[in-house]
């Protein structure tokens, strides 16, 4: 039996029928279309579905879809602003740091959440916020590399 729930994603807010079992992640991709998010493991091991939930990075296959009525979600389509993008996205872009791209956007929203409570951190900082997020191209270092950029600034 669906259940009618209101999401405030990116800013807006978004009436949608989900049956109670619904992820997250599956709200996000199927129902709402924001393909950006994309589903690694299925299990909160790889970081790749992260999304930002009240400002924290939350593996989005592990939470419910009806545990995020009442918080602020920003998956990646919500990050840059009409017209430019963020930050960390052009700091990727001029690093290196994204290749195949399928982690970039939890590694990103990941980053995000990190250089908000920690403007300026010291690599192994970077290193240690990132832990969570498995990535098969980049070896990390043009990852971090883009977020000290950014946390330099």
């Amino acid at each position: 039996m669906k259940k009618d729930i209101v999401l405030k994603i990116n800013g807006e807010e978004r009436e949608l029928s989900v049956e109670p079992r619904q992820t997250l992640l599956d709200v996000i991709r199927n129902n709402l279309g924001l393909t950006g998010t994309k589903e690694g493991c299925g299990n909160g091991n790889c970081g790749t579905c992260a999304v930002l939930i009240d400002g924290k990075a939350v593996s989005s296959c592990l939470m419910l879809a009806v545990e995020a009525v009442g918080h602020e979600i920003m998956t990646i389509e919500g990050l840059a602003q009409p017209g430019k993008i963020h930050p960390l996205q052009q700091a990727f872009i001029e690093e290196g740091a994204i290749q195949c791209g399928f982690c970039s956007p939890g590694m990103i929203l990941t980053a995000k959440a990190f250089l908000d409570t920690n403007p300026h951190p010291t690599e192994e900082q970077a290193r240690q916020a990132i832990a969570g997020n498995l990535c098969r191209c980049t070896g990390y270092d043009k990852i971090v590399h883009a977020i000290m950029k950014v946390g330099a600034k």
